[in-house]
């Protein structure tokens, strides 16, 4: 059996998170490159253009990407074939979200409960969520999620009796509600199947996908390019301001569910798409 030490995870999670908050992954800055160059709008342009400006100088300067550095959302893929020693998982992830916060002067956001307001001066505990798969590796991807867009995600209990409009209008009202609250453009994260608690999960996981990636169902392929179209047409374009890119893609996740059921997550992710991953 394969060993991990805890301290490995937490400086693993430690440099994720300070690279994630000082630069943007080659997929999302290859999306917005291309909605720069398409856009006829100048004010739009503009806003482009400043977007990439400010990601060269985060990436340069090692500052972070936004104010609003996000709460830590940690997702493994843990292999049935190794063991975690030194330390307690859950704690060494934590241990990680702390050091990097404390070193990248990276903004503290979380509040230890919803209504007392007491801010944990670290920006723990992090959302963490495991998956057990077959091997002896270890996939650490983390995403610092910022609050704006976050606020702006919505969830649905449909009938199965639903047709897709109705999916695709719920998924397209809940972007143009979102308005300039996500900074748009947008990535937009959906989850459909599962229960009430796993759809929202489908909806975040989306989120690490390859921006150019496809639902590998042809039916959810189709869906995805559908929205996206949709979704652009309205205008609303980059910081609500009007133009052609509102949305940089459309992400579908899915899962079996029950027979009366029909569950639709949106999880809005704006254009500071903080994504980093890597395998012990």
């Amino acid at each position: 059996m394969r060993r991990i030490s805890a301290h490995k995870i937490a400086e693993t999670v430690k440099t994720l998170l300070l690279d994630a908050n000082f630069s943007l992954s080659q997929d999302v800055l290859k999306k917005i490159k291309s909605a720069c160059n398409n856009e006829k709008n100048p004010r739009a342009k503009m806003i482009f253009e400043q977007i990439l400006k400010n990601e060269n100088i985060a990436r340069r300067e090692k500052i972070p990407l936004c104010q609003d550095t996000g709460t830590a959302v940690v997702f493994l893929e843990v292999g049935q074939d190794i063991r975690i020693v030194g330390g307690n998982l859950t704690d060494a992830i934590n241990e990680g979200v702390r050091r990097a916060y404390k070193k990248g002067y990276l903004r503290n956001s979380i509040v230890s409960d919803p209504l007392e307001r007491k801010n944990t001066g670290d920006n723990t505990p992090a959302v963490i969520h495991i998956k057990i798969v077959p091997g002896n590796k270890l996939k650490i991807s983390v995403l610092a999620k910022g609050g704006g867009a976050e606020n702006m995600s919505a969830l649905k209990m449909f009938p199965p009796s639903a047709t897709i409009k109705d999916i695709k209008n719920f998924i397209i009202e809940t972007v143009i509600s979102a308005g300039a609250n996500a900074c748009p453009p947008v990535v937009v994260g959906i989850g459909i199947g599962g229960t009430f608690d796993t759809v929202g999960f489908l909806a975040k996981k989306s989120l690490l996908r390859e921006l150019d990636s496809k639902n590998p169902k042809k039916i959810y392929q189709k869906l995805e390019k559908e929205i996206l179209a949709d979704i652009n047409k309205t205008g609303l374009g980059p910081m609500a301001l009007g133009g052609r890119t509102t949305a940089l893609a459309v992400l579908i996740e899915t899962a079996s569910t029950h027979i009366t059921s029909l569950p639709v997550a949106v999880n809005i992710q704006c254009h500071a798409l903080r994504k980093k991953s890597v395998v012990l």
